[in-house]
């Protein structure tokens, strides 16, 4: 299939941002307070070196993207699984001739003078503080989503960010995918009519139970007490720890953030959107009598102020919406479109039934699949950011308020009662317990800086 590109889709039709667009482009780009953006610059040909903190597995393909580039040199390494430490700075050496230097503490990362930048692809109640602390040392930052396990933690990433002047990219790779950077066009363009709903799904055959294994010694060449760091105290269960993390509210929020992040990501970036309220239902459906604590099974309802927002997710089943495991469905009146990381097609609504079948409002478009590794243009883009000092296409506060309508859920499903929000404040108004839930308290002596 030849590939079409934005302007012959669009036909030289598209009609002005509305003011929800225009809303998430200016998130994307703006600086709090006016702040300066004169940092020192890499100049084009300058070595970049930089550190990876978290050496599980997207980690090490986040830092094997960053290595592609020859510009790019990696100097530490840092996990609190000496296993994971030996096998990552061997695989570097191998590739570049050059074993980095190792750590269990990610704050001798941060020490260094040489590390310009870091990776942050630690478990995700291990994103902010490093982050944070990362800004104030002086270093740029490519952070894994989702951004943070809470709102507030979110925000005090981006005034970090803000106030030190720094590059945070988050890895919401979508956002450095040309089809879905066309998919987001042609919504933008107003060819789908108005916009009815915005539906986003993610569901994962490839994950089953987790079983109830009983807890154990942590193995002898894990720090697993950093491991826990800010979160709560409690004995080690293998199937807490690792990639397995993410199904325990105290070190992050179930598919509804893992996988939220990246899709309903894409619908804010092409629509924008206030948050009012978010509904959230489901439950261990498919394993009742898992380890897990989040929803296997979980129903989202976010209320925008501009349209509403339907989240899914189902793990142990395969065929999400359009057949399709994960994605993003614009309905407009005149037509759908539906994205994927595989492409994006659009299908022509319909009106009543005339004499000879039925009357479609637009013309359709085929299938048109991603073609290029947009991990690694989204990597590309860090880089030359660090370079230019232009703000990257995934910025920290583009990634902090598309995860904001997945942490509400979360909230209303662990109340089993929605909830408002005000998304002037950052808070749930009037309900304390709701509010709670918007930050997170950490484990002494572990404290989050006050930007």
């Amino acid at each position: 299939m030849r590939k079409i590109t934005r302007r012959e889709f669009v036909g030289g039709t598209v009609k002005a941002a509305t003011g929800a667009a225009a809303w998430s482009a200016a998130a994307s780009s703006r600086r709090a307070d006016g702040a300066d953006q004169t940092s020192p610059r890499v100049g084009a040909n300058d070595k970049i070196t930089v550190a990876l903190i978290g050496c599980g597995g997207q980690g090490r393909s986040d830092l094997g993207a960053l290595l592609r580039l020859r510009e790019v040199e990696c100097a530490a390494l840092c996990d609190v699984d000496d296993h994971r430490l030996s096998e990552t700075a061997q695989s570097v050496a191998d590739q570049r001739g050059r074993r980095p230097d190792t750590y269990r503490d990610f704050r001798k990362v941060l020490e260094r003078k040489d590390v310009q930048a870091v990776v942050v692809a630690t478990p995700d109640h291990w994103h902010a503080l490093p982050t944070v602390l990362a800004c104030q040392a002086g270093k740029d930052v490519y952070v894994e989503k989702p951004l943070a396990t809470s709102i507030a933690e979110g925000r005090a990433m981006v005034r970090a960010a803000r106030r030190y002047n720094r590059i945070v990219q988050v890895g919401t790779q979508q956002r450095s995918a040309e089809h879905f950077q066309e998919a987001v066009d042609i919504v933008r363009s107003g060819e789908l009519g108005k916009m009815r709903f915005v539906r986003t799904w993610c569901c994962l055959d490839w994950l089953g139970p987790l079983g109830n294994p009983a807890d154990r010694k942590p193995p002898d060449y894990v720090d697993y007490d950093m491991w826990l760091g800010p979160a709560p105290a409690r004995a080690f269960n293998p199937m807490r720890f690792h990639e397995n993390f993410r199904y325990f509210w105290d070190y992050s929020g179930g598919l509804q953030v893992d996988w939220g992040a990246h899709m309903i990501d894409v619908a804010l970036w092409a629509l924008g959107g206030t948050p009012l309220r978010a509904s959230a239902g489901g439950g261990k459906i498919a394993y009742p009598n898992d380890i897990r604590e989040t929803p296997d099974t979980q129903l989202s309802q976010i209320q925008l102020k501009e349209y509403p927002l339907l989240w899914e997710h189902m793990i142990g089943a395969g065929l999400g919406p359009w057949q399709r495991e994960h994605g993003v469905e614009f309905h407009g009146e005149n037509g759908v479109l539906v994205v994927d990381r595989g492409g994006y097609e659009v299908v022509p609504e319909t009106d009543a039934l005339s004499g000879t079948g039925r009357v479609y409002r637009m013309k359709g478009q085929p299938r048109r699949p991603a073609s290029e590794d947009f991990h690694f243009a989204h990597v590309r883009n860090f880089v030359a950011c660090l370079k230019t000092r232009e703000t990257p296409v995934a910025d920290v506060e583009v990634g902090h308020l598309s995860i904001i309508p997945s942490h509400l859920a979360n909230i209303s499903y662990r109340l089993g009662r929605g909830v408002a929000w005000d998304a002037a404040k950052e808070e749930i108004p009037g309900d304390p317990e709701g509010q709670r839930l918007v930050g997170r308290a950490y484990r002494s002596p572990w404290v989050l800086p006050q930007v």
